[in-house]
């Protein structure tokens, strides 16, 4: 009897559109593998879709708000029905960029500096600048991936109207120092101990930084595998992703972005759904290892089978 398979994606987040490529990409490497695949443009409705698919397992293909978060995840933990990706814990802090922040910090890992606020108590520029030591600032939502509301900022206007766009978005605002540098990602598949670090990828955008544009437009970025960094920096990137991995209790697999500048290494955040699309990184780094497209998904979905087994 072959395995149901539930793909969740689409959703009601700001990045409905790029769940909804991730997750047909999805489907259509699990149907070449043979398992019995049902789609859903996830609404909110879960108990529902679950009682009338029954399946064995749910591959989430949700980004953002809504399925990234832990909601989706918590839920099926009640239905006992296992999913892939990290636990609802994980999850939802992942998402929350302030915790993860301060979870870098308690584990000894270079972060930019930062700080953070609401709207009713937001610093102005000249103080956050004089705070941080730099006048070019990253503004961006608590809560938010893809770099969706992200704004790099070199004066009060520009602040401002960051600010501005943040607080549409989410009711916590960090403000970090702009670290320049070559931008990175570590990709890591399995469950700790038995974890696979796949090539480090450097990401050339053709913006000023890897925005929701260069993310997922065809040809508005560069993966150039492997980076083009020094040894130091590359041990200290796996190291890094490794640690994170372990420690925030990352499942199946996630995606850690990196900034390296000089001879350290920064990092951003943590996706614990990245993209599967056809200008993803994980996909990326696993081709560079030569893993197809569908046996990494397949892996995957394999992953998350044990915890049912």
């Amino acid at each position: 009897m072959s395995i149901r398979v539930l793909v969740l994606y689409g959703g009601k987040s700001t990045e409905r559109e790029v769940s909804i490529r991730s997750g047909k990409a999805i489907a259509s490497a699990l149907r070449s593998k043979g398992y019995d695949v049902v789609e859903h443009d996830f609404q909110n409705e879960l108990e529902s879709i679950i009682k009338k698919t029954l399946p064995d397992v749910v591959f989430i293909a949700l980004h953002g708000k809504f399925g990234e978060d832990g909601t989706v995840q918590a839920v099926l933990e009640l239905y006992g029905i296992p999913y892939t990706g990290s636990s609802f814990f994980a999850s939802a802090l992942c998402m929350n960029k302030l915790f993860t922040k301060f979870m870098f910090r308690e584990i000894d890992v270079k972060t930019p500096s930062f700080t953070y606020f609401k709207k009713d108590n937001a610093l102005s520029y000249s103080y956050a600048s004089e705070l941080l030591g730099n006048k070019t600032l990253v503004v961006k939502p608590n809560d938010q991936g893809s770099t969706i509301g992200v704004t790099i900022v070199e004066d009060e206007n520009s602040y401002n109207l960051g600010l501005a766009k943040a607080f549409e978005l989410s009711e916590m605002v960090l403000v970090e120092d702009y670290i320049k540098g070559t931008e990175i990602t570590v990709a890591i598949i399995g469950n700790y101990p038995d974890i696979h670090v796949l090539p480090i990828i450097e990401i050339v955008p053709a913006h000023e930084f890897y925005d929701y544009e260069s993310k997922y437009t065809p040809l508005m970025s560069k993966h150039i595998i492997p980076a083009r960094i020094n040894s130091y920096q590359k041990n200290l990137a796996e190291e890094y992703g490794r640690r994170i991995y372990k420690e925030f209790g990352l499942r199946d697999f996630a995606r850690i972005d990196m900034i390296a500048n000089k001879d350290d290494v920064y990092v951003l955040e943590v996706n614990t759904i990245p993209g599967f699309t056809e200008t993803s990184l994980v996909p990326d780094a696993a081709k560079a290892e030569n893993i197809s497209f569908e046996d990494l998904v397949d892996f995957i979905l394999q992953e998350a089978l044990q915890r049912k087994r």
